[in-house]
């Protein structure tokens, strides 16, 4: 006879978006997503002998670079119907072009404990070495982990755990590409084990957008840009992040575009080098990141140019005014005299809460 009070098997359910670890050769040439989740789960060797319980659901079938923020909230909406029928963790696939920002606006929106993790492939099915398989395996063995319950939303490929307000896509092709610039990974996996060596600090969540879709531009610095574009960008749209060089450095010529900018709109100061912190002090020069933020720009801190777009289309989807998005940018960036996160009061009930005064979903394993 079982034992009564053994404890339950882990249950993962692996949500399928689509991306190169579920595309398959097409009649017109190249590859295409077509790989349901159920394939992807049934393609994984060693899985069976984990003792995970597994569910799928196929969300999306599209490129990475084809996904939006809408099927990103979509998909955290239909996450809340799930949590509470049993669900130790959830594993989503998707396209390595957009990891990078779509785990972070997952982060942002997930306010539970349970691990969430997002994982895909470097090499598709059709390839000698596809990495697919050994990254979905690896990423249900971190969602079924105890070890990783409280870290928000994690990247896991090449047996690392990135957090997602740090990790990035370093490499065009290299099974190695994602990596964490700063800070490093949160940990590894080491013969199928968890293994956390450090932690980022806090968990920040932006409530659930109630406003229209904003139109969040990003604009790059490059050596003798004129900024033309700047005041036709920033006329459209709701919110402005300049990617500027260095610690926060912009041509002088862009002042008078980004100070009229910014006394209408929010305007996110980040660096273009892709590590390292936006300073607010050190230089003083026009179109350096004190004159900058002395007019009105926000700085970033150690979030890059496309987290900074992330959490600044959030912000205001969630109805934010300037204020509210400039200490959302100081709680992230830990700066000193932060008045702390923007929504610590208002923070959404945990995903599982949610999940409880709903009737919980019937999960596929077909």
């Amino acid at each position: 006879m079982a034992d009564e009070t053994s404890t339950p098997a882990p249950r993962v359910l692996v949500i399928a978006l689509g991306g190169t670890i579920a595309m398959t050769a097409a009649d017109s040439g190249g590859v295409t997503p077509s790989l349901t989740a159920r394939q992807l789960v049934d393609a994984v060797p060693g899985l069976g002998e984990t003792g995970i319980d597994i569910d799928v659901l196929t969300f999306r079938s599209k490129p990475g670079a084809s996904l939006t923020i809408d099927d990103l909230t979509a998909l955290t909406t239909r996450l809340g119907d799930y949590w509470d029928a049993g669900i130790t963790g959830v594993v989503i696939t998707q396209g390595t072009d957009t990891i990078e920002e779509s785990a972070y606006a997952l982060d942002l929106l997930h306010a539970g404990p349970q691990p969430l993790v997002v994982t895909g492939a470097m090499r598709n099915p059709t390839l000698a070495g596809a990495d697919g398989p050994a990254n979905l395996l690896a990423a249900i063995q971190v969602a079924a982990s105890s070890a990783a319950r409280g870290l928000g939303c994690v990247v896991v490929l090449a047996d690392e755990i990135h957090a997602a307000r740090r990790v990035r896509k370093t490499h065009s092709t290299s099974i190695a590409t994602f990596a964490s610039p700063n800070g490093g990974p949160l940990g590894y996996l080491v013969e199928g084990h968890v293994t956390i060596a450090n932690h980022i600090s806090g968990r920040l969540v932006v409530p659930a957008g109630h406003q229209s879709a904003p139109l969040v531009r990003l604009y790059t610095a490059t050596l003798g840009d004129d900024g033309a574009p700047l005041a036709a960008l920033a006329a459209g749209a709701d919110g402005l992040v300049v990617a500027g060089f260095g610690v926060g450095h912009v041509p002088e010529s862009w002042v008078p575009a980004l100070t009229e900018a910014a006394s209408r709109i929010p305007v996110v100061l980040t660096s273009r080098t892709g590590s390292g912190p936006v300073l607010a002090g050190t230089y003083g020069f026009p179109g350096s990141e004190r004159d900058l933020i002395s007019r009105g720009l926000i700085p970033a801190g150690f979030l890059d140019p496309y987290k900074a777009r992330i959490l600044l289309h959030l912000a205001l989807a969630a109805g934010a005014d300037r204020d509210q998005v400039s200490a959302a940018f100081a709680a992230t960036a830990e700066l000193p005299g932060s008045r702390g996160w923007p929504w610590a009061a208002e923070t959404p009930p945990s995903v599982h809460a949610l999940a409880r005064a709903t009737d919980p979903v019937r999960i596929s394993k077909a």
